[in-house]
């Protein structure tokens, strides 16, 4: 197994942040080097085990996506990507440390709600349907079941949360109120359109993209940018084609797999209540939700 990468210590750059996943470290006052650990967090813990190679793979899916969507590609969006490489701001004997798993990019006002759509009911929403009828806001139609495809995508915000809190689901009209009602719908359209083009593409390779989330961002003109991570497992719901049912969930090709070992772990000889500190995973667990990251790349890029 290749050594993972929990937690990076770069010295020739100061440390902005670290959120569940990336370490962030400023660049100047314009740039921002993001660096994938192999961290992995499930119901907003990190745990204490890294997954090995997830880093890398988070970072080349997200590289795949952003040259698909963006300016290169069907230029939906602007994107944070400078296009400079990143091993350009380092010491040389820290490269090693963030080669395959470091993007260099512009420094943005992050809009602080992540642009949720989904295309499947699946997880929190398929729980509030069941209650409301409705996700977010959003009245759905009656008679779907767990795994039904919708109508068509809808847009389900979220509230972003510090590192360790929940993010809150809220509506389309609470987002408006937050940050503007005409930034509100620039950011619901562009999303929409790019969750629909990553759809159409997966489907070509065996996968349905359930759901997903984005995150934009704002640059010194107020250009609209998409930014961190794009369509990867940690912020999609992957599941293969050729296993899908109306009615049950199929085996996904991110961390569910990881949340549903997660539901049934011990703390101290009771189930985990989701609150740190959390379980320990053990080996074949790490194995197999690496596996599923595995697959997802081999699947999407080949």
């Amino acid at each position: 197994m290749m050594t993972a990468v929990h937690t990076t210590h770069l010295k020739s750059l100061p440390l902005l942040a670290r959120g569940k996943v990336r370490d962030n470290y400023a660049v100047g006052d314009d740039r921002i080097l993001m660096v994938a650990t192999d961290r992995i967090s499930a119901f907003d813990v990190v745990m204490n085990e890294p997954i090995p190679g997830k880093g890398e793979l988070l970072t080349t899916l997200s590289l795949f996506w952003f040259d698909r969507l963006g300016p290169k590609g069907a230029n939906l969006c602007p994107i944070h990507l400078t296009g400079d490489d990143p091993l350009s701001v380092v010491a040389p004997e820290e490269r090693a440390m963030v080669q395959g798993r470091s993007m260099l990019v512009k420094r943005l006002r992050p809009i602080p709600v992540e642009a949720v759509v989904r295309g499947y009911l699946a997880g929190s929403g398929w729980k509030e349907y069941q209650q409301s009828g409705s996700v977010c806001g959003v009245a759905l139609p009656d008679g779907l079941r767990n795994a039904s495809k919708l109508p068509a995508p809808i847009f389900t915000p979220a509230a972003k949360a510090a590192v360790g809190e929940h993010d809150e689901n809220i509506t389309f009209d609470e987002m408006a109120a937050r940050i503007g009602a005409e930034l509100a719908e620039r950011i619901r359209d562009v999303s929409i359109r790019l969750y629909q083009a990553a759809s159409d593409y997966a489907a070509t390779r065996g996968i349905i993209i359930a759901d997903t989330k984005f995150e934009f961002g704002l640059d010194e003109h107020g250009t609209l940018t998409l930014m961190d991570e794009v369509l990867t497992p940690d912020s999609s719901r992957y599941w293969p084609a050729e296993s899908y049912r109306e009615g049950a969930n199929p085996p996904s090709f991110d961390k569910q797999y990881l949340r549903d070992w997660l539901e049934t772990a011990q703390v101290d000889g009771q189930l985990w209540n989701k609150q740190p500190p959390p379980p320990t995973l053990p080996p074949y667990v790490i194995e197999q939700t690496a596996a599923r990251y595995r697959e997802a790349l081999a699947r999407l890029i080949g």
